[in-house]
């Protein structure tokens, strides 16, 4: 029985240490080239957006070179990454984020308004803008209610998600808060040795891999 708390993919997020970069990974990976998304003021950051449905799509984010750095953490733990981008933690979509996150893990922060053009919305954000062990723990937004979903206004180079890997060594704490909120149909979360992620995306030229 779905209960008023379901969550639902949102979108997954690569993280990358210039946008440049992350649209550069995104495109040998995918053969896709990443459309323009925004900025977001209140972060210093910016990204690119990719409709992967109505309402799911692939984010590349970056902080923001010409943006003024915050007085407090990045989300995504922006400012400690470095190294290749990579595809770093994925979100969920609740109808009621503080609610939901009596659910979350414990230290997935709390609900915080942010904003991109005309966009508002709420997301989970630690206050040291770290993510719950690291990223494999999603992320959680909550869209304002009674508007469409933004994906259905990015632009559709006919990519869809196809299926989502999420390996941790706590991956039984993962499903623990996840596996009773959400339809895991597409999604699959297993133990490992280290945090990975990957995506089985189908693209115009056929499934291709993103991690």
């Amino acid at each position: 029985m779905k209960t008023p708390l379901e969550w639902t993919l949102d979108h997954i997020t690569v993280v990358a240490e210039t946008l440049e970069d992350g649209v550069r990974a995104v495109k040998d990976q995918l053969g896709i080239d990443m459309p323009t998304g925004g900025k977001h003021p209140k972060m210093g950051t910016h990204n690119c957006l990719l409709a992967l449905g109505d309402a799911l799509f692939l984010e590349v984010i970056a902080i923001d070179p010409h943006a003024p750095a915050p007085t407090w953490p990045r989300w995504f733990n922006l400012d400690q990454f470095k190294g290749k981008p990579r595809l770093e933690t994925w979100v969920l979509r609740s109808q009621d984020l503080q609610k939901s996150l009596a659910q979350a893990h414990p230290e997935s922060g709390v609900a915080t308004e942010i904003t991109r053009d005309h966009l508002r919305w709420l997301i989970s954000l630690a206050e040291d803008g770290a993510m719950p062990l690291e990223g494999a723990f999603p992320t959680l937004i909550e869209w304002p209610a009674g508007q469409d979903h933004p994906a259905a206004k990015m632009t559709d180079l006919g990519c869809r998600l196809r299926s989502l890997t999420i390996e941790h060594p706590k991956a039984d704490e993962i499903l623990t808060h996840v596996d009773a909120q959400m339809d895991m149909s597409q999604i699959m979360i297993k133990n490992g040795p280290v945090k990975k992620i990957q995506a089985e995306i189908e693209t115009p030229d056929g499934l291709r891999h993103l991690a």
